[in-house]
């Protein structure tokens, strides 16, 4: 299925189904992450190992504020600066917090911690309003080859194995960077 409906590409989500959707700078591939079956099916698509973990995508700060309640206040504010103060253009960050009891091994992977990233591309904002909640985003791209930049090179992948939500990237150039909220320390340059 393609669409360019929000509406639409939730439901399939709700559904359980994978959808390819572009992000501030690939495309990616995301399900619901309460839905373990959906979400072992990105991993077979890709061919990850569920040891590696995924991106958690929020459209605001409410969707993951109970996940930054552990930090301390000074590395919490950092948090929230890297998504509230970010340029349309500028570079995504994903921050990696201590995961609550709440969020499934499986998104985790063998890490303690989850990676989290609210977004301020227009149609991901959108997709995760109508999911009502944060939702799976790993790069549109089997392992070892490059993340999809178009609809064109998502389905070249995967063909009819999952439902195209068409839209526009953002206006980055590489995808979000990865950094530990606690220790700086960066996971992904």
């Amino acid at each position: 299925m393609l669409t360019t409906s929000v509406a639409e590409a939730a439901e399939c989500l709700m559904k359980g189904q994978v959808l390819a959707y572009p992000t501030e700078a690939v495309w990616g591939l995301g399900c619901d992450p309460f839905n373990q079956a959906a979400f072992l099916e990105i991993l077979r698509l890709k061919q990850r190992p569920i040891e590696k973990g995924v991106i958690l995508l929020a459209s605001q700060m409410s969707q993951v504020e109970h996940l930054l309640e552990n930090l301390e206040p000074h590395y919490r504010q950092r948090v929230i600066d890297s998504w509230t103060q970010q340029a349309v253009a500028e570079r995504a960050t994903t921050w990696l917090i201590d995961a609550h009891d709440e969020i499934p091994t499986w998104i985790r992977g063998q890490h303690p911690k989850v990676a989290v990233r609210v977004t301020n591309h227009p149609l991901c904002i959108a997709l995760c309003n109508a999911f009502k909640g944060f939702i799976v985003s790993t790069s549109a791209n089997p392992a070892g080859l490059a993340p999809a930049r178009s609809l064109q090179e998502a389905n070249a992948y995967f063909n009819s194995d999952v439902h195209y939500l068409n839209g526009d990237l953002g206006l980055s150039q590489a995808p979000s960077r990865i950094l530990d909220a606690v220790t700086g320390e960066i996971i992904r340059a």
